[in-house]
């Protein structure tokens, strides 16, 4: 997996490509961070910001925020919630899926989203 910063940097880039308003200035001012601090995460010379910081840049780029949160090895504050309310299930359900294959991880979200409860 890439790192927090490329992913960010790549990102901004490919979509530049289409839209000169995905330049580093232009993109940090709209984030509400200066342009030299976007350019630092970017390649990877700072821990990555803040939650408020990064679910901003997630929005802003068209990135999943609970990715580029867990990229940035981070939990949201909303997974917390979620995770809180019933710690023992959902941190036995992570480990069993820990070594599980993508397609069966995948298999669950969609009996979970797909069911009536």
């Amino acid at each position: 997996m890439k790192h927090f910063g490329r992913t960010i940097r790549d990102k901004r880039e490919q979509l530049k490509l289409s839209d000169r308003a995905f330049s580093l200035r232009q993109v940090a001012t709209r984030v509400g961070i200066e342009p030299a601090y976007l350019s630092k995460i970017e390649r990877c010379e700072v821990k990555p910001p803040s939650e408020a910081t990064i679910v901003q840049l997630a929005q802003e780029l068209e990135i999943d925020k609970d990715v580029l949160l867990a990229m940035a090895g981070k939990v949201s504050s909303e997974l917390q919630e979620v995770i809180r309310k019933r710690p023992q299930l959902f941190a036995n359900l992570i480990l069993q899926l820990k070594e599980a294959p993508d397609n069966a991880i995948l298999q669950v979200v969609r009996e979970v989203r797909d069911s009536n409860w």
